[in-house]
Parts: structure tokens; sequence; C-alpha cells
């Protein structure tokens, strides 16, 4: 999973899959879900980010990581 920030857009895309997404839904003002061929979930974009989540902390709770990358 990758979270990606784009500042010059204000959107952030939560990638789920290295799938490639060929359709997409709005599920809410501003949300945008994508899906593979195949239907499943690939991922997720959120646009004006800063004003729907807090950009500024990320915190993570009982989840099977290995390993942690972080890239500026």
């Amino acid at each position: 999973m990758k979270f990606n920030y784009y500042p010059e857009t204000d959107s952030l895309y939560i990638s789920l899959s290295d799938k490639t997404s060929t359709d997409s839904q709005e599920i809410a003002p501003d949300i945008v879900l994508d899906f593979d061929d195949e239907g499943k979930l690939v991922g997720i974009d959120i646009d004006r980010a800063s004003q729907v989540v807090d950009l500024t902390h990320l915190e993570s709770e009982s989840l099977p990581v290995n390993s942690i990358l972080l890239a500026n």
C-alpha cells in the first residue's frame, strides 16, 4: 500500500495494488474509488485532501507490516 500526496492538486492517492485501474466510481464528493478489470478495488483518490483528512499525522494500529519506507 502506498500513500501519494500531490500538493499541486491537493490530492491524496492511496494505492492498494499494483494493478492498473480500469474503472472509477465517485462515492462521495471528492472521493473516487478505482477498480481493476476484475472489479477489485486498487486505489482511493481524495481530492482537496487537506480539507478532508489530517495530512500531518499518520497512525497505524495492529497492521502486520514487515517494513516501512518513508520517502520525500
